[in-house]
C-alpha cells in the first residue's frame, strides 16, 4: 500500500462534505435533543477516559496523557475527551487511509480492532499508539471509536521509546502501519506475540497498555450503540452532522472576528539530540483573512540526521494543542473546527522530512510550533476587546524527561518515564493574571503529577524532595508559573539504566510577551556515589532537602555531573541521585510594572529568590520582616528606566549591528545556510 502523501493527509484533515442522508437526519434533530445529545457524547467519552486511566500501566496513561474519541462513519472527528489534544485533529487521517486502501482486503467488519503507531500514516511518533474500532449497528457502519496513549517503550535502540541517538526510522523500534489486530472482538494471538517482542524490555507494560486502548475503544462502541438503540441510528447520524456543522460555524465566527493581517513568530532549538546545535525549529507566517487562517512554515531549518524531525500532521497536532486550550476552548473537539485552517510545509524541512527520517523525538521540535503559534495569536488578538484576556505567553516547555529501565525491586521488567517533571510545568504569564504554578504538561494540559508513593512502590527510586523550582518562572508584570523539581535516588536495586530526552539547556523554549522575561533553561544534573542516603541514616541535622540549598552549597557530596538535558543511557547505582526539572512559564509584561506586594508574596511562597526581587523586579524591602520600602522601590525602578533609555538604540542602529553577527560555525551544522536556513546538502541515512 502507498504511504499517504502530504496532499492526502491535509485533505483528510478536513471534514467530508455532508451527504444528502446526513443533511436529512440533521434536520430532524430538534435543538433540545441536540443539546442533550452533545452532552451524551461527552458522558460517553468521559466514562471511557476513566476506564482508560484505570486500565493503563505506563505513567503517561496513569497521568491521563491520552485521548478517547468518536468519529463519523467516514472518519471525521466529532468529539473527544482529551488529556492531550495532540491526537484530536489528526486521527481521521488513519481512519480514512484504512477506508481507502483496506475496504476490500482485509475488509472492515464488526468486531475489528485496528492499530497503528507509525507517524508516516498519521500519528505523532511511534510511542503514541492508537486502537480504533468501527461501530456497526445492524450491519451498517455507524461510527468509529478510538483510544490513543503514549507508551514508554518501543523496542528502539535506547529504552523509553524516544531514542535520542536514532539517526533513521530503522533505529526507533516498532513502526506499525494501520493493521487489523482483532476480529470478532478478540485480539489475535500472533499479533500479541509479535507486539510483545517489540516491548521486550517491559512486555507486561507494553501489553497492558495495548489492552487498555482496546477495552477503552470498545467501551465507546458499546455506549454509542446504546444511544443508537435508544434514539435510532438516524438520530446518531443527524446529531453528528449537526455537531460538525455547529463547530465549523463557531470556528469561522471566531476567526472572522480577528483582525486581518500577517503575524510572524520564530523559534529556535539549542540541540539536535545530544549535539549542541542551533536550528530554526519554526519560522511561522500566520496569515488571517476573513474567516480563514493559513500557517506557512517556509524559512524553517532543513531536516537533520537525528530523531529531532517532525512529520507535518504532528505539527498540526501541536497547533491543535494551543487552539483548543485558548481559541476553541468552548467548541467541540471536532474535525470541522479546522476546516477554515490551512497549512503549508516546505519539503525537506525539519517539519517535512524524508520518509526514512527518525522522528521519535519530534515533540521537541513540534512544541516550538505550538509556542510560536501562541505568540503569533497573542499579537493578533490583543487588540480584540472581547478576546484580549485570553492572551498568554506559552507554557514552560522544557523539562527533564528521565527514562529508567531494568528490573524493579519486585524483579519485574520495566521501562518508564519519571513523569513528575513533565506534568508540573508552569503556565505562561497571562494578560490579566500570573501563569499557574506547576499547572500541567505543555503537551497535555490535563496531565496529573504522579503520586510519589505510587512511584516509589512500583519503581526502584526514592523521591527525596518535591517542590517548586525557585526562579524557574519568567519575571514579568504577570510572571510565568513556577516549574517543579524532584530528586530521584536509585534505591532497593543494585543499578538502573537511565537516559534522558529533551532540549532547552541553553535556549529557553517558550518566548515571553510584551516585555516579559524568558523562563530558566533546564540543566542536566546527577550525583554519582552520593552520600545522601548515609546523611539521612545518620540523621544529619545540617542536611537540608531544599533544592536551591543543595545546588548552591553542594551539601550532598559525591561526583556531580552537569550535562545537557538530553543524555545517552548509562547505568546508575544504588544511592545515585538524579535531578528532574520542569520548565517555568515565560513572563508577560514589564517586571518593573509588577505590584511590589505581589513580589513579596512570591518571596514568601519561595517562587523567586531575593536576588530576583532586588535585581529584576527592583524592589526595596526589609528581608527579615518582609516589609516594603515603597519610596525606595519607586526610586530604584525610575533609575532602571533611565538606565534602559541610556542603553537603548534606534531599530535601524540595532539592525545594522545585528545583521553583522553570526553564531559560531560549529553550532550551525544543522541550521542550514545562515541566516535564511536553506538546505546546504543532502542527508545520508
Amino acid at each position: 500500500m502507498p504511504i499517504p502523501t502530504l496532499a492526502e493527509k491535509l485533505e483528510w484533515l478536513k471534514p467530508a462534505p455532508a451527504t444528502p442522508y446526513e443533511i436529512e437526519c440533521a434536520a430532524k434533530v430538534p435543538q433540545g435533543d441536540y443539546e442533550i445529545g452533545v452532552q451524551v457524547t461527552n458522558d460517553i467519552l468521559d466514562e471511557a477516559m476513566e476506564v482508560f486511566v484505570r486500565s493503563s500501566r505506563s505513567y503517561f496513561g496513569v497521568s491521563g496523557d491520552s485521548m478517547v474519541a468518536i468519529f463519523t462513519a467516514n472518519g471525521d472527528l466529532i468529539n473527544a475527551s482529551c488529556g492531550t489534544y495532540l491526537h484530536a485533529i489528526i486521527q481521521p487521517i488513519i481512519i480514512k487511509f484504512i477506508q481507502k486502501y483496506y475496504q476490500q482486503n482485509p475488509g472492515i467488519k464488526d468486531g475489528d480492532i485496528w492499530y497503528t503507531n507509525d507517524a508516516l500514516y498519521g500519528g505523532i511518533h511511534n510511542p503514541d499508539q492508537v486502537a480504533l474500532m468501527p461501530i456497526f449497528h445492524k450491519g451498517k457502519l455507524l461510527a468509529w471509536g478510538s483510544a490513543a496513549l503514549h507508551t514508554t517503550e518501543t523496542g528502539a535502540i535506547e529504552p523509553g521509546g524516544m531514542p535520542v541517538s536514532a539517526k533513521s526510522r530503522f533505529e526507533e523500534g516498532l513502526n506499525l502501519p494501520p493493521m487489523k489486530i482483532a476480529e470478532n472482538f478478540e485480539i489475535r494471538n500472533d499479533f500479541l506475540e509479535m507486539y510483545s517482542a517489540y516491548g521486550m524490555r517491559a512486555p507486561a507494560m507494553f501489553i497492558s497498555d495495548l489492552r487498555a486502548r482496546c477495552t477503552t475503544a470498545d467501551r465507546v462502541r458499546v455506549r454509542v450503540l446504546e444511544l443508537a438503540e435508544k434514539r435510532g441510528p438516524e438520530f446518531v447520524t443527524g446529531l453528528f452532522r449537526k455537531m460538525s456543522d455547529t463547530a465549523e460555524a463557531g470556528a469561522r465566527k471566531k476567526i472572522r472576528d480577528l483582525p486581518d493581517g500577517k503575524f510572524r513568530s520564530i523559534a529556535f532549538n539549542d540541540a539536535i539530540g545530544m549535539t549542541p546545535a542551533l536550528v530554526r525549529s519554526c519560522y511561522l507566517t500566520l496569515t488571517k483573512k476573513g474567516d480563514r487562517i493559513t500557517f506557512d512554515f517556509h524559512g524553517t531549518s532543513p531536516e537533520n540526521p537525528s530523531s529531532y524531525n517532525v512529520h507535518p500532521q504532528a505539527v498540526v497536532g501541536h497547533v491543535a494543542n494551543f487552539m483548543y486550550e485558548y481559541m476553541f476552548h468552548d467548541l467541540p473537539i471536532c474535525s470541522s473546527t479546522f476546516a477554515p485552517i490551512d497549512f503549508i510545509f516546505p519539503e525537506g524541512s525539519i517539519m517535512y522530512p524524508d520518509k526514512m527520517a527518525a522522528t521519535s523525538c519530534c515533540v521537541y521540535i513540534a512544541m516550538q510550533t505550538r509556542n510560536a503559534t501562541q505568540n503569533a495569536f497573542a499579537k493578533m488578538i490583543f487588540s480584540n476587546g472581547a478576546l484580549w484576556r485570553q492572551v498568554a505567553a506559552p507554557p514552560g516547555s522544557q523539562h527533564t524527561a528521565q527514562i529508567c529501565a531494568g528490573l524493579s525491586q519486585w524483579k519485574l521488567a520495566y521501562s518508564d518515564v519519571l513523569s513528575f517533571a513533565l506534568n508540573t510545568m508552569g503556565q505562561g504569564g497571562r494578560s490579566a493574571a500570573d501563569g499557574m504554578d506547576s499547572y500541567g504538561f505543555a503537551w497535555c494540559a490535563f496531565g496529573r503529577a504522579p503520586d510519589s508513593e505510587q512511584v516509589e512502590s512500583e519503581l526502584p527510586v526514592t523521591v527525596t524532595l518535591s517542590q517548586h523550582w525557585k526562579d524557574s518562572s519568567g519575571p514579568g508584570f504577570h510572571r510565568g508559573g513556577s516549574g517543579g523539581v524532584q530528586h530521584w535516588m536509585v534505591h532497593k536495586v543494585p543499578e538502573v539504566i537511565s537516559m534522558c530526552m529533551g532540549n532547552g539547556s541553553k535556549v529557553p523554549l517558550g518566548q515571553p510577551l510584551f516585555g516579559g522575561y524568558a523562563s530558566s533553561p533546564i540543566p542536566g544534573i546527577s550525583i554519582r556515589h552520593s552520600d545522601l542516603m548515609k546523611q539521612m541514616a545518620d540523621g544529619n541535622p545540617q542536611l537540608s532537602l531544599d533544592n536551591r540549598d543543595i545546588l548552591e552549597r553542594q551539601s550532598v557530596h559525591g561526583d556531580w555531573n552537569y550535562e545537557l538535558v538530553a543524555r545517552t543511557p548509562k547505568p546508575y547505582e544504588e544511592g545515585d541521585l538524579l535531578f528532574g526539572f520542569s520548565g517555568g512559564g515565560p513572563g508577560y509584561g514589564d517586571p518593573l510594572e509588577r505590584e511590589p506586594s505581589e513580589v513579596l508574596d512570591d518571596l514568601r511562597k519561595q517562587i523567586i529568590s531575593e536576588w530576583t526581587a532586588r535585581n529584576i523586579y527592583r524592589i526595596a524591602y526589609d528581608p527579615e520582616r518582609r516589609k516594603l520600602d515603597a519610596e525606595k522601590t519607586k526610586q530604584l525602578r525610575d533609575e532602571e528606566r533611565r538606565a534602559r533609555l541610556a542603553r537603548g538604540k534606534s531599530f535601524s542602529e540595532f539592525e545594522k549591528e545585528w545583521n553583522k553577527l553570526s553564531p559560531p560555525k560549529e553550532i550551525l551544522q544543522w541550521y542550514g545556510s545562515w541566516p535564511d536556513a536553506k538546505p546546504t546538502g543532502p542527508i545520508i541515512r
